[in-house]
């Protein structure tokens, strides 16, 4: 498969200013500016990105609470989500909500998530199989977690779309833990993507942390789903680097686990990769994460300078039976 310059160029910098945000972010809630609480993404770029990077512009995706890549990659501004993490009135949720729950916005083809995961899952099915009566060659993307792979709610999301052969892509991404509950305590297999084979689709397992093997699969299994040929379940293993959200010290993982995937860092290795195909040097790299620090610097100025929520506003949008 040929990755083109301007591609990884692409990559390089949103996994870059993923995890620069991602760092920014935690700092800001150490000095009591955010409000909330916060999931960290780190060890999860090469995912959110790479998969992101595999859409077409009119695709749409349901990203998780580890996939800000995936939002930024689909346009949401570094000043919205800033904001969102202030609780401000220029956040996508207009304040209502904090971190990534409730951070969709339609207009850029991305659904919030809330956090009874999996239940952006079914959404993603209901999406693909309007795609699939509506004739549009269109494709929805969806992200859960080896925890929220346990569910029933999953497992019907699988049938339906296999049954009538929508155009979805599920990535499950098996980061080892579910909260506290590591994976071979939830489930009596070592693959996850084992699964798909009951269900007559395809199953694909990546190694989560390496950009080319996620992007690759991704880009495969969604042209497969564009041109008819039905669901696919990618399952990308990673690792979660710190804990479930930032209250979590995370004692319960052996310090050796977390010492053997601490070198198969994916950013690390994506530059790797750059500097051996002399598209990365001292220079360019410095200049990159320089541009970085300039863009969150104006993003967190504009979310501490924007204006909170309207409390007369609060039932707007609300709606009951």
């Amino acid at each position: 498969m040929e990755f083109s310059h301007d591609l990884l160029a692409r990559a390089h910098y949103w996994m870059r200013f993923t995890r620069a945000f991602d760092d920014r972010i935690i700092a800001l809630f150490k000095q009591g500016k955010l409000v909330g609480g916060l999931f960290s993404q780190l060890g999860h770029e090469a995912i959110s990105v790479g998969a992101a990077l595999a859409l077409g512009p009119d695709d749409v995706i349901a990203p998780m609470h580890r996939d800000i890549g995936a939002y930024f990659v689909r346009g949401m501004t570094p000043a919205r989500m800033m904001s969102q993490y202030f609780g401000r009135a220029t956040g996508p949720s207009g304040g209502r909500d904090v971190n990534l729950h409730g951070c969709g916005d339609l207009s850029l083809g991305i659904v919030g998530f809330v956090s009874h995961i999996p239940q952006s899952t079914p959404v993603a099915v209901g999406v693909a199989h309007a795609f699939k009566l509506k004739h549009e060659p269109r494709v929805a993307l969806d992200f859960f977690g080896d925890g929220g792979s346990s569910e029933g709610l999953i497992h019907e999301s699988f049938n339906w779309a296999s049954v009538y052969q929508v155009p979805a892509v599920f990535i499950v991404e098996n980061n080892q833990y579910a909260y506290s509950t590591p994976t071979n305590k939830q489930m009596h297999i070592a693959d996850i993507a084992d699964r798909a084979a009951g269900y007559g689709m395809p199953g694909i397992v990546v190694d989560g942390n390496d950009f080319f093997a996620v992007h690759e699969a991704t880009r495969e299994a969604v042209e497969r789903a564009r041109n008819g040929g039905g669901p696919a379940l990618i399952e990308c293993k990673t690792m979660r680097i710190r804990g479930h959200a930032i209250h979590d010290n995370m004692s319960y993982v052996p310090k050796e686990l977390l010492a053997e995937w601490e070198p198969r860092d994916p950013i690390t290795r994506f530059e790797n990769r750059l500097r051996e195909m002399d598209l990365l040097d001292d220079a360019k790299q410095k200049e990159l994460m320089a541009r970085i620090e300039r863009e969150l610097d104006e993003a967190q100025a504009f979310a501490g300078n924007a204006p909170l929520p309207d409390p007369a506003q609060l039932t707007r949008g609300l709606y009951a039976d």
